[in-house]
């Protein structure tokens, strides 16, 4: 996945929250449902931006940065900041 797609896929990511945001607002979806999902979202944009960081370093240091992976969502949710 190139910079360009884990970009885009950010970007619908985030339009997805928005949206869900909107129906739960309008009365179209539960509130419980739009949690569950949204911490699927969550997950899903913390490895986007991890695997970004993992590919940015990898072409600093010089190397492929295609050989990076996305990183299952146990070893991203429970980085230490």
């Amino acid at each position: 996945m190139t910079d360009t797609e884990i970009h885009t896929r950010i970007s619908d990511l985030v339009a997805e929250e928005h949206e869900l945001r909107e129906r739960v607002v309008a009365g179209e979806l539960a509130p419980e449902e739009e949690q569950t999902r949204l911490r699927d979202l969550e997950v899903a944009l913390d490895q986007c931006w991890d695997l970004l960081r993992q590919r940015r370093a990898r072409q600093s240091a010089g190397q492929d940065p295609d050989s990076a992976d996305v990183r299952p969502p146990g070893q991203v949710e429970n980085y230490r900041q």
